[in-house]
């Protein structure tokens, strides 16, 4: 006879398993909070947007510069150029080099569709370096 213990061995199994049932809730509740959150994220509210007071950066001898004035009529450099001339007379201008950086002025009134219109026409031409001329204020 048998005194002592009132168990067997194999009531003690020991489970080798991670329980992953509390870091599923967490991830849920995370989904949650990001599906209702990136929709506030997004904002439809019209801006001007205020000058630029970022630090100068050094500007290249001959910069290559686009303006887009009011009446949507384009100019490269002093020349004014029509949208079909574009690509032409930039490789003229930056002699196909197309990591040359290029700037865009645009004046307030001008849509925000037409500057990217622009962005676009650059960009397939080649050019990915783009940048955006502002007013310089200082605080």
């Amino acid at each position: 006879m048998q005194l002592g213990n009132s168990y067997n061995e194999d009531d003690l199994v020991e489970s080798h398993e991670i329980n992953v049932t509390p870091f599923i809730d967490v991830m849920l509740v995370l989904l949650i909070i990001f599906m209702v959150a990136a929709p506030l994220a997004t904002v439809d509210i019209p801006v001007d947007l205020p000058a630029s007071n970022a630090n100068n950066q050094l500007r290249p001898e001959t910069p290559v510069i686009f303006t887009i004035q009011e009446d949507l009529s384009l100019a490269l450099g002093d020349n004014p150029i029509s949208h079909l001339q574009l690509a032409a007379q930039l490789n003229q201008v930056t002699a196909g080099d197309r990591d040359t950086r290029l700037f865009i002025r645009a004046d307030k009134a001008v849509p925000y569709n037409e500057l990217m219109v622009l962005m676009n026409k650059l960009r397939a031409e080649g050019y990915l370096k783009i940048g955006l001329v502002g007013l310089e204020t200082t605080e």
